[in-house]
């Protein structure tokens, strides 16, 4: 699916050259205020598996996430970098004098000389435990990140996913209310014909009239939900404050092959970035425990350096030195050992924290999968209230014509049952749907939402 943001920049770019030629047109012909009204932006059609991939594409806290993970490769490469050579180079050119006096001779001071010195300086580290042990701890925060990036991935998902449904529901709600206005007009109409037969009264319109302002205002309402849910959108997907969306998918009516308890756990278990990002961090806590206590081992390092000295760079002899460095640390004043315990407790704290996210992660499973079995049968149960309640209208509206002696409350009780009615199957099918994208959010799969 091409990505929102192209087909916006397509839409706007395309505006831009048909304003520009209209600017153009109205000057050559010298008419002004051609473009004295702004043009509407193009509507987006937005489907929920578009949503979710625009989500991905342009969402701030997303993009946040990249850099963090180009900060943990650069953190990588520092660690590395500690264990390969380290080459310098220096060339110095000195005009000098001596006082021979400081080395035992005679108290005076030497004429002016020359002295060039050029070398090349390296620095190996042969074997350092602690070294390497940083690195790997390193390599394994940068997996954090990344699977850290799959959480925020997730949430914004699950965020746009749940966002569309409440888009859904306010579209539903709105043509609900339509619909209980239609039917209201109706009924009032069948009252006024009564009243100029003289069966019904004024009150009996009023009454009416309550109820479809009371319809009037619920749609109103429901209007600005569905306004505030595309808001919501615009800002998770990152477009521009002014775009136009349109919810093109529809909602299901039933859930199918939903997965056993125990297979959704397994799933979630396997999938969940939130118990992968924990597992990895606590073996970077390993390591970085590893690399402190590393730090009581011998480190083996090995020095040289080649160089050329004389009075001139063109006279000039070639010296080295090379040497193999072996460091005990033997004392430090303790701090060696307050790391390691510091080491020690973050490495405990990390596999207590390991428990938590397994238990979040087994009730969320296990709440989401409840709230969808319940959900289906509110489905259900709503579906037939709906059809009960629209015969008991039918019914209603049947004796009021025939019988002139018939009241109206019957109507209104019936219109009463039919409205409650379908706001409650709008409910049920909302609560179905957003338990559909809880259940994947929980177990790990939300790319395969459609």
């Amino acid at each position: 699916m091409p990505n929102l943001s192209v087909q916006f920049g397509l839409c706007c770019f395309v505006a831009v050259v048909f304003a520009t030629d209209v600017v153009s047109a109205g000057a050559s012909s010298g008419e002004t205020g051609t473009l004295s009204q702004p043009f509407a932006p193009q509507p987006l059609r937005l489907t929920l598996k578009g949503a979710l991939a625009a989500a991905l594409d342009n969402n701030p806290d997303v993009l946040l996430y990249k850099e963090r993970i180009r900060e943990a490769q650069g953190q990588v490469q520092t660690q590395l970098g500690a264990m390969l050579p380290n080459l310098s180079a220096n060339v110095r050119q000195t005009r000098q004098t001596n006082f021979l006096g400081t080395i035992g001779i005679s108290p005076v001071r030497t004429g002016p000389f020359s002295i060039f010195d050029a070398r090349i300086s390296a620095t190996q580290n042969i074997f350092s435990l602690s070294l390497i042990q940083r690195w790997r701890a390193s390599r394994e925060s940068l997996h954090v990140t990344e699977q850290e990036s799959e959480v925020q991935k997730f949430d914004t998902m699950a965020g746009v996913a749940l966002a569309y449904m409440e888009g859904l529901k306010a579209m539903a709600m709105t043509k609900m209310h339509e619909a209980n206005q239609q039917v209201m007009n109706d009924l009032i109409g069948i009252v006024k014909q009564r009243q100029r037969g003289g069966v019904a009264t004024g009150l009996d319109i009023a009454r009416l009239e309550a109820q479809l302002a009371d319809e009037r205002q619920q749609g109103s309402s429901a209007r600005y939900e569905l306004e505030h849910a595309k808001l919501t959108l615009i800002n998770l997907l990152a477009l521009p404050s002014e775009s136009v969306l349109v919810l093109s998918d529809e909602w299901l009516t039933d859930v199918r092959d939903v997965p056993l308890s125990q297979e959704a756990m397994e799933t979630a278990l396997n999938q969940r970035p939130e118990v992968q990002a924990q597992a990895t961090r606590v073996r970077t806590a390993e390591l970085t425990h590893s690399s402190i206590t590393g730090e009581r081992l011998p480190s083996l390092l090995a020095q040289g350096e080649y160089g050329l000295i004389g009075n001139r760079w063109n006279n000039t002899l070639d010296t080295y030195n090379m040497a193999v460095v072996l460091q005990i640390p033997i004392f430090d004043g303790s701090q060696r050992e307050g790391r390691i315990a510091q080491a020690r407790s973050q490495l405990q704290q990390e596999s207590l924290r390991m428990k938590s996210v397994l238990n979040q992660v087994r009730m969320e499973v296990h709440d989401a999968l409840a709230s969808l079995a319940a959900a289906k049968e509110q489905v259900g149960i709503a579906q037939t209230g709906l059809q009960m309640a629209t015969k008991e209208l039918d019914l209603a509206r049947e004796r009021y014509a025939v019988i002139t002696s018939s009241s109206h409350f019957e109507l209104t009780n019936g219109l009463s049952a039919v409205a409650r009615a379908r706001e409650n199957l709008v409910n049920a099918l909302f609560q179905l749907n957003a338990a559909r994208v809880n259940l994947a959010r929980s177990t790990g799969s939300l790319a395969a939402l459609n």
